[in-house]
């Protein structure tokens, strides 16, 4: 990869001297991968001026790589120039064209509409028209498909004809004459077949395909089950109508485990980039759950008051509080992780719940029993008549903590919520009310108060 820093320097340098011909000159023998770099680090106007230097293929293939955020700001800025970014969007692929049509603002998106060809227009309203974050909105229609009877020697000839403009060249499809997906064929198989065999002689009738309107997670998880490059999309009748590629799905999985991750967090919707962010925004992001949780938090010290006496009577109980409250919204926490990830890779299901939560009993019985004895090891030089209290005060909590880190992911599963809103900061709040009350109930026992 060339010095993009070094670069960028220089193109600044020759925008001031306005050496048009020598700007156009150097960005023409870089490769699109820098390009998108260097257009990224480039302020505006800057940026447009590099851009509408490039030649038109490049420019394309540059523009495919950019950020969403930089695409946006690019055609905002390109708006005033309408023969530039008609002859942008005409050659982008279809599935890049939609992302960037979702992204803007709906009036600009039917102004940008307009100036497709009639084509291309059609193409673009189709892939509109299916549902938010549906495959329809991910795929892409430039594919090669053949027929059965096709002999080997015409499928190549085909290929070359019409590879040009197919997103992948990696899988053909076969089709009936009503464009029936009957099957795929990688390319491999097609070049090493002996001559004067047909397609027909090739075909297995084996092979997986998304539907339009099932939901872009879908795609995600048949791509990881069948190690695929593309997938074919089709209509409820099995009529092919598009193919998803690889890298447009692994862009949705980012999204998504953003989305979770987030979620985790208590973060009420992504923020996928900080920087950017206004502060404002990221307060509105953010409030909603830390504002719950501070009133669930209201229990535990509406819990500590009932208590009063058995804290004045044994004031050392306070010391192992946060030690025992903290280490059971731990245990929970690393639960719920586990089970979030597992539900969203559907490593498990609904039905097995209850053998892993047997399983479970046994791991924080476990680790409840290690913590315990290390808290309990503490008791006996701070304060040694509470070691049992502090013992069983912790394998209680950390149990607790647990089942309800394995449970609660299952439960939102359950009533069609989002697993990832079971998260560390609602476990945690759980695991310090029921810890207090754990805690001073076993004390008080204990002690005879």
């Amino acid at each position: 990869m060339t010095d993009v820093q070094s670069f960028r320097e220089l193109v600044e340098h020759l925008i001031e001297e306005k050496d048009w011909q020598g700007l156009r000159h150097q960005l023409e023998h870089m490769q699109a991968l820098d390009l998108a770099l260097l257009l990224t680090q480039l302020s505006s106007p800057e940026d447009v001026i590099a851009f509408r230097l490039l030649p038109h293929q490049l420019s394309t293939k540059t523009f495919e790589l950019l950020t969403p955020e930089k695409q946006v700001e690019l055609v905002e800025s390109l708006a005033q120039r309408k023969h530039k970014l008609s002859n942008l969007l005409n050659n982008l692929s279809p599935d890049d064209r939609t992302q960037l049509l979702e992204e803007l603002p709906g009036s600009v998106s039917q102004q940008l509409i307009q100036l497709l060809t009639p084509d291309e227009r059609k193409v673009a309203m189709d892939l509109l028209g299916y549902p938010e974050d549906s495959i329809g909105r991910l795929m892409t229609p430039n594919y090669v498909a053949v027929r059965p009877s096709f002999t080997i020697e015409q499928t190549i000839e085909h290929i070359q004809k019409y590879g040009q403009d197919s997103e992948t060249l990696n899988v053909i499809y076969v089709v009936t004459p009503k464009w029936e997906l009957i099957d795929d064929l990688r390319l491999a198989e097609v070049l090493l077949a002996p001559k004067g065999s047909t397609i027909a002689d090739l075909m297995d009738h084996h092979f997986v395909a998304l539907e339009a309107f099932d939901d872009q997670e879908t795609a995600v998880q048949m791509f990881q089950d069948h190690d695929r490059v593309a997938l074919p999309v089709t209509d409820s009748k099995g009529t092919l109508i598009g193919i998803v590629t690889f890298d447009d799905v692994m862009d949705i999985a980012e999204e998504e485990a953003t989305e979770d991750f987030h979620r985790f967090g208590s973060i009420q919707d992504a923020v996928f980039n900080p920087l950017k962010a206004t502060a404002g925004f990221l307060y509105r992001k953010r409030i909603f759950w830390l504002f719950t949780l501070v009133f669930m938090n209201v229990f535990s010290g509406a819990t500590l008051s009932l208590y009063e006496n058995t804290i004045k009577s044994t004031v050392s109980l306070l010391f192992f509080l946060p030690i025992l409250i903290g280490s059971g919204g731990n245990a929970g926490a690393q639960s719920a992780t586990l089970m979030v990830r597992a539900l969203a890779t559907n490593a498990v299901e609904m039905k097995d719940w209850l053998h892993l939560l047997g399983k479970e009993l046994i791991v924080a019985l476990l680790l409840g029993l290690t913590l315990g004895m290390a808290a309990a090891g503490i008791a006996a030089f701070q304060s040694p008549e509470i070691i049992l209290v502090v013992l069983f005060t912790m394998i209680s909590i950390v149990l607790v903590g647990a089942l309800a880190g394995l449970s609660l992911p299952f439960i939102f599963t359950k009533l069609k919520l989002d697993p990832a809103t079971a998260s560390a900061p609602l476990i945690t709040s759980i695991a310090d009310i029921s810890g207090v009350i754990i805690y001073m109930s076993i004390a008080t026992w204990y002690l005879n108060l």
